[in-house]
């Protein structure tokens, strides 16, 4: 009998001697760990329960998970089937792959799906790296990935896919970012071979269309090694063309999924987007689309489409022309014929304004002239006159009897005068009396005052700064305080010092103390 010996980091042949891992150290062994003796089978003996060989169903799963994590991790070709996920919040996937004959469950974790750049959907065809895992719970083997890949044209299309995706994240697919094409271009610059047939289509559609659009042809391979550097090049080129060229055309035949590979270059397709000048493609045949066709701001489905959208027929032109002559010969000859009925209108109107406004005008200006001061001018000076006449008597003789009035007041007041000086004789003297007592009261009242006055004025004269300060001394401070010792200063400090007749403002430039204090 042999076996698997799970010792170890690598898995070799056991030999029917070699004992289980259970079996090394009594003290791990199946009635330490509650195995088969504390579990227990319906009909077992008790020699069964004593048997190492026999296992309990959480050693036997646990034997089976060992054996199988001691296995390196495998890389499996296979097709997607039964895809199912990516489930909640983590995101797990789970499915099977299989071949022709056998199939294997899957799991893949929600942070390796999410880290990955391909997407799975059943029937896609790749390759999976991971190892194999048991479920302890249910015993289910499955094969938890932690890479995937496609493989053959499935890979150039996932990773064409892929990239499609990183691009459009970053908003160079938006159309609100892509610029208009002028619709009539008269100078294009295409982006080639010359030595294919398709530039000697673009010549032959714009030669046939519009014979007027000037063509510049910029040559560059468009397959095989270096291609995309050679055209990111051309498109430089073009885009730098003086005077500058309306837009670009970037054409080339059909072929293969693998020969347009090309034009699906990340680098190609952010210099197609970046280029100064709009890009219109026109890359394979009608189902052909690349990644330059998603970030170019045209796309076209053929080189001869892409000629034929950035040159309009001549015919097709002059009938345009034509037409809108025509429209717009219409909408002048309506647009006059409006105007000159409006004009009329408004002619009618003014005449009949002008007209009701000299009426009124005229109303006016003959009742003025019914006036008197304009019909008998003289009237009204000689009215004006006579009553100046009247108002001259009436004044006159206000005047007299107001002066009457005035001499009868005067001669009775003369009357009484001499009485009223006799009364105030009496008042008069009292009133010198009174202001003499009050002159001595108040001259005794204020001498104290005074003396006690004088002496405070002396001594707060003695105390005043002022006093001192006009004997030469000065007073410092430092920021609006007065200073008492050179510690207030220190060198750069600001200092103001104020003597009798102002103050001086200045830094400190040395502090020196007395040694003596």
């Amino acid at each position: 009998m042999t076996g698997w010996n799970l010792t170890g980091k690598s898995a070799r042949p056991r030999a029917a001697t070699d004992p289980l891992p259970w079996e090394r150290d009594s003290s791990h062994g199946p009635s330490a760990q509650g195995g088969a003796a504390a579990v227990g089978t319906p009909g077992a003996t008790e020699d069964d329960e004593r048997d190492p060989h026999i296992l309990t169903v959480t050693q036997a799963v646990g034997l089976a998970g060992a054996t199988l994590a001691e296995l390196p991790p495998i890389t499996v070709l296979g097709e997607v089937s039964g895809f199912r996920g990516p489930y909640g919040a983590r995101g797990h996937c789970y499915f099977q792959i299989k071949d022709e004959a056998s199939s294997l469950e899957c799991i893949i974790w929600g942070g390796v799906y999410k880290a990955s750049p391909y997407e799975l959907r059943n029937g896609l065809k790749m390759r999976f790296t991971g190892k194999f895992e048991v479920y302890a719970r249910t015993g289910k083997m499955s094969f938890q990935i932690s890479r995937f890949e496609p493989v053959g044209e499935g890979l150039l299309r996932q990773q064409v896919a892929a990239l499609a995706e990183k691009l459009r994240r970053e908003g160079l697919m938006d159309e609100a970012r892509k610029r208009p094409i002028p619709a009539f271009c008269t100078r294009v610059a295409v982006v080639t071979s010359l030595s294919g047939v398709v530039i000697d289509d673009v010549k032959r559609t714009l030669r046939r269309r519009n014979p007027l659009v000037e063509l510049i042809c910029v040559g560059s391979k468009v397959q095989g090694e270096g291609a995309e550097a050679e055209l990111i090049d051309a498109l430089g080129r073009a885009a730098r063309i003086a005077p500058a060229v309306d837009c670009i055309l970037l054409v080339r035949g059909g072929g293969s999924f693998e020969d347009l590979m090309t034009f699906n270059d990340e680098a190609l397709a952010r210099a197609v987007a970046a280029s100064p000048v709009p890009v219109v493609t026109g890359i394979g045949h009608e189902p052909d689309t690349s990644i330059c066709d998603m970030v170019s701001d045209r796309r076209c489905s053929t080189p001869t489409a892409a000629a034929e959208s950035v040159a309009p027929a001549a015919t097709e032109l002059a009938e345009l022309l034509s037409t809108r002559e025509r429209r717009l010969a219409t909408a002048m000859a309506g647009a006059v014929g409006t105007g000159r009925t409006d004009l009329a209108r408004a002619a009618e109107r003014a005449t009949r304004a002008v007209e009701q406004r000299l009426a009124r005008e005229g109303l006016a200006l003959g009742a003025l002239a019914q006036r008197p001061c304009l019909t008998r001018p003289d009237e009204t000076v000689l009215r004006r006159a006579a009553e100046l006449e009247q108002s001259a008597d009436r004044l006159e003789g206000a005047l007299a009897r107001q002066q009457e009035r005035w001499r009868a007041a005067l001669d009775a007041l003369t009357a009484r005068f001499p009485a009223g000086t006799a009364l105030l004789a009496a008042p008069q003297q009292a009133l010198a009396r009174a202001q003499e007592r009050l002159a001595r009261e108040g001259r005794t009242i204020t001498a104290a005052r005074d003396a006690d006055l004088a002496r405070q004025a002396a001594a707060l004269d003695a105390l005043s700064p002022l006093k001192v300060l006009a004997r030469g001394y000065a007073i410092a401070y430092r920021e609006d305080a007065v200073a008492t010792s050179t510690a207030a200063f220190a060198p750069g400090d600001a200092i103001a010092v104020r003597f009798a007749d102002g103050t001086v403002t200045g830094t400190v430039d040395t502090v020196a103390a007395d040694a003596r204090r």
